[in-house]
């Protein structure tokens, strides 16, 4: 099974988060694609086959499989236009249905994504000071109009939001405890942002549940967090540029609409490229 190498989530040529694609007439077993995976070292990677009229897919980090992955879904909507012409494709994931637009032509390389329902719920105060505690900030260091808060789309996600950009740019953690606090709440990744308006948010996201420090693009924890900007009736006009990657040297941007009401599946954008000849 050939894997092809793609940056989803580009800053025009250049950034992008490397995904992991592999389509195939059938899925390997889940040891074979938890070794690939492991092997090519990206933060996931995609698997897809045919299943009646849509695509059976799985997504495996180098320690773990997850049951979505926004990143990765754009590389695949983008690997299956250039394979099989632009279009929308049903996916099939573990524990959703979802789709995803590809369109590939002389000039653009993109997908969009239409994630799983969102849903937030509060988080226990304990594990807030857990989370806090992980990251050396306290509670003054928070943009109280947007409180901590456990976003879905797909996966869990903890959304933190600081006052201050320059806090995101130091942001640093120890590997070690943030794994153990992430897999013992199931965390996929730490959402940790910065508004600097309301149409352009700046965003973080460690992935120590994946055995990833910084994941440079994340799209689930992107529309896990227009799903919850939505529920605070967000004022932005029109669709949300989240950068990501920035202060890692790996410029990416994801836009997300917030269209429909509290719950509904969010869109996610972003252009994509090749990191090698697949």
């Amino acid at each position: 099974m050939i894997i092809q190498r793609i940056a989803a989530f580009t800053n025009g040529p250049t950034g992008g988060n490397p995904a992991g694609v592999a389509i195939g007439e059938a899925l390997p077993d889940p040891a074979a694609m938890q070794s690939m995976a492991a092997e090519i070292g990206y933060s996931e990677t995609a698997f897809a086959a045919p299943d009646g009229d849509a695509w059976r897919v799985r997504y495996f980090a180098p320690q773990a499989e997850v049951d979505f992955c926004g990143h990765a879904t754009i590389a695949l909507g983008a690997a299956l236009a250039r394979q099989q012409g632009s279009g929308s494709f049903a996916l099939r994931l573990n524990h959703a249905g979802i789709s995803v637009d590809g369109v590939h032509s002389a000039t653009e390389w993109s997908a969009a994504f239409h994630s799983p329902p969102t849903h937030t719920r509060a988080l226990p105060a304990a594990v807030v000071g857990e989370i806090l505690a992980l990251f050396g900030l306290t509670q003054d260091d928070l943009d109280p109009g947007i409180p901590p808060v456990l976003a879905h789309a797909g996966m869990d996600h903890p959304v933190v939001a600081l006052r201050e950009r320059s806090r995101l740019a130091a942001m640093s953690y120890d590997f070690g405890r943030g794994q153990a606090l992430a897999q013992r709440e199931r965390f996929c990744t730490f959402a940790i942002i910065h508004v600097e308006t309301p149409q352009l948010v700046h965003a973080r996201n460690p992935f120590p549940f994946g055995g990833v420090y910084e994941d440079p693009a994340t799209g689930a924890a992107a529309a896990a967090l227009a799903g919850y900007l939505r529920e605070l009736a967000w004022p932005a006009q029109g669709p949300i540029l989240i950068r990501q990657g920035e202060d890692m040297g790996v410029a990416c941007g994801l836009q997300v609409d917030l269209d429909g009401p509290a719950g509904a599946p969010v869109k996610v954008s972003g252009s994509v490229r090749a990191i090698e000849a697949a």
